[in-house]
């Protein structure tokens, strides 16, 4: 893969059982990357468009359902697609919300057996996708317990549905995976994470992974191909951008409450990576996003 993947940090809390992003959308913009969480990606009426698991390059039809394993690398590219009304559902939860010793029940066996063979992307056929459309697409607009089950019997529906492909050859994707994966990264990201809306300087990072300022940064640098900064930085947009959706909190609190010190740069930076300033961000917002 001539791109390297982005490690991205999805905003959703420990307390929370998983987050629905469901959006209509004339383009893919989304960098290929990777992160922690299982994510279950739903994309209608994009033929043409190109689909990059791991290191497997696929182009796509009108009917895509994909679920992706902790820290598999993925994205979906324009490509040739040229439909203007693309509709994508992703969901994603975390990797503890069905615990190992929940998922060794003798009921939930073919579940377990889907989310071991996530790790390597797997692929459902178009006739699971029209089954199990209904129920994706009105994920986000349930809310508490019921949605917990609706997404448990989604997941039931797919560990028994039949003609699914696994998307990357074994072992080539592991030595990749272990090869861009570091304990060091995860820990420093971990650390900004919880931190973000504190003042956090290279210093402290460095201190945490146990190594000097310098060549923390050249290590940060070289794994995820942008400076501390900038990924302190998106970390902080991806919490700013949440508050944006859910709150009611004016952008200038935002602004503080992620971290940033003054409402220039906070304007400056989601700009760069939205396009927009968050106030038309918040007012455009098209598509809802729902932490359950």
């Amino acid at each position: 893969m001539s791109h390297h993947p982005i490690k991205e940090v999805t905003p959703l809390r420990e307390t929370e059982c998983f987050t629905v992003f469901h959006r209509e959308k004339d383009k893919f913009d989304f960098p290929y990357h990777y992160h922690e969480e299982y994510e279950l990606n739903m994309i209608l009426d994009a033929a043409g468009a190109q689909r990059i698991v791991g290191d497997r390059v696929d182009t796509i039809d009108n009917f895509e359902l994909v679920l992706t394993g902790p820290n598999l690398p993925h994205g979906w590219f324009n490509h040739e697609c040229t439909s203007d009304k693309i509709v994508e559902v992703t969901i994603q939860w975390n990797k503890d919300l069905f615990s190992e010793q929940f998922l060794h029940k003798n009921q939930l066996n073919f579940i377990k057996r889907m989310f071991q063979l996530s790790r390597f992307g797997i692929k459902f056929s178009k006739e699971t996708v029209k089954k199990i459309l209904p129920e994706i697409l009105r994920l986000h607009t349930i809310t508490g317990f019921d949605s917990v089950i609706t997404l448990m019997l989604i997941l039931r529906e797919l560990s028994v549905s039949g003609d699914t492909k696994l998307l990357v050859e074994g072992d080539m994707l592991l030595d990749k995976t272990l090869n861009f994966r570091s304990r060091r990264l995860d820990n420093a990201f971990e650390f900004m994470n919880k931190n973000f809306g504190n003042l956090i300087t290279l210093r402290q990072v460095a201190e945490v992974v146990n190594m000097s300022e310098v060549s923390f940064s050249r290590f940060i640098k070289k794994r995820t191909g942008k400076t501390f900064i900038d990924n302190l930085n998106e970390i902080r947009l991806g919490h700013a951008t949440r508050m944006l959706i859910e709150t009611s909190n004016t952008v200038a609190e935002i602004c503080y409450l992620c971290g940033f010190n003054n409402i220039s740069n906070f304007n400056r930076a989601f700009k760069r990576k939205k396009n927009c300033t968050p106030s038309d961000y918040r007012m455009n917002f098209s598509g809802s996003r729902v932490f359950i």
